[in-house]
């Protein structure tokens, strides 16, 4: 099979001073010629299982909206962490709580800004097809931060970008110049609708990941808004009811081949070899959530037993126990305020969940104390930094 037909071409560009450099135009999806997808069927098979079975855990959750709250966020850490923040799970808790993290704020809230951008854009899937405008509706949310107020949120970049390198003369790699990037994204836009083209979903979204990426048409923010592309064609196109498969934990693990596979696409047209790793990918990282949505399941009726045979008073102490469940560090006013309860009614319901090993106390302050729901937060913070306080 000739790949030299799927591989994009070169334009030569200029820019102020006279420097030139060859930016890239990505041929249109899907390849041609067409993906030889035999021996990748077995893997597909794999995984479609693996996120099938993902998918059915959000119907026995107790309480699917809390894994996926969770979740969310966890994914929100990962991926902003491969773009280089510093801030962790606990760091954006702490914030989300009205609490001081442990990293630079500007860090903090840009992770919160993707969480925001994540939960706008499947709520407006259900009433607004996976469009441009959608895309770019994304952006303006993600970058809703004194990091990106600046990076035309929302907008499609009027000027060239590159990765790596100080300048387009010396970039590892140069997407296409603004005056042909419509042209790239309207392509882009008819893949992504049109019902002609007979592909499996997960392969629709490998290969619409690699096309954002190569076409990279905002100043900042493709990667994570990329990353984030994955889940929405899922849900979009009915492979998963509930945003819970990301990627990032396995691209950050993986990530110097994934970033070689990528530029492997635009310069050999080698595209099963992605594909075989992207599935991978898929497999790897649905088994896991659904191995941490077992042992989530566990602990929490573990723990409500626990709190159950205490021989305490329970109703206090269940309560918060069920708000931990969705705020794993808290602190009294939090309670306070999420269950009418009193503060000393707070404050013996967390001496007894101490004692029992649920939670800890982590200030060693005698005032504006910060309990963890250790464990649970521990399932949850597996691929990402440890908490720090």
């Amino acid at each position: 099979m000739d790949l030299e037909n799927r591989i994009g071409r070169y334009v030569k560009s200029s820019v102020v001073g006279g420097e030139s450099y060859n930016a890239y135009i990505p041929k249109p999806l899907p390849p041609d010629p067409p993906l030889k997808l035999a021996e990748l069927y077995s893997l597909l098979d794999k995984a479609n299982t693996a996120i099938g079975r993902l998918d059915g855990m959000s119907m026995v959750l107790p309480d699917a909206s809390l894994f996926l709250y969770m979740y969310v966020r966890k994914e929100a850490v990962l991926s902003s962490q491969i773009e280089g923040t510093q801030s962790s799970l606990s760091d954006l808790l702490l914030f989300e709580n009205s609490e001081v993290p442990g990293v630079p704020m500007d860090d903090v809230t840009e992770v919160s800004c993707y969480v925001s951008a994540m939960s706008y854009g499947i709520e407006r899937m259900k009433e607004f097809p996976l469009s441009l405008r959608l895309i770019r509706e994304i952006h303006e949310r993600l970058m809703n931060n004194s990091r990106g107020g600046n990076k035309q949120p929302g907008e499609f970049r009027s000027s060239q970008n590159w990765l790596g390198g100080s300048r387009p003369g010396n970039a590892k790699f140069v997407p296409p110049p603004p005056e042909i990037l419509m042209e790239c994204l309207g392509e882009f836009e008819k893949f992504l609708h049109d019902e002609t083209i007979k592909l499996p979903v997960l392969i629709k979204a490998a290969l619409a990941h690699v096309q954002f990426e190569t076409i990279h048409p905002f100043l900042d923010g493709n990667g994570r808004l990329g990353r984030l592309l994955i889940t929405f064609i899922l849900c979009h196109e009915g492979i998963l009811k509930e945003p819970l498969l990301y990627l990032s934990l396995f691209f950050k693990a993986n990530r110097q081949t994934y970033y070689d596979l990528l530029q492997s696409v635009r310069e050999t047209g080698n595209w099963e070899e992605w594909i075989e790793f992207f599935l991978n990918g898929v497999i790897e990282t649905s088994n896991q959530a659904t191995q941490t949505a077992q042992e989530i399941i566990a602990l929490f009726k573990r723990d409500r037993e626990f709190i159950e045979t205490s021989g305490k008073s329970a109703a206090a102490i269940l309560t918060i126990h069920t708000i931990m469940q969705r705020n794993p560090i808290a602190n009294t006013k939090t309670i306070r305020e999420k269950t009418g309860l009193s503060q000393p009614t707070v404050i013996r319901s967390f001496t007894t969940l101490e004692e029992l090993g649920i939670v800890k106390e982590v200030t060693g302050k005698e005032r504006h104390k910060i309990f963890v729901y250790g464990e649970y937060l521990n399932l949850l913070n597996r691929g990402v930094e440890a908490i720090k306080i």
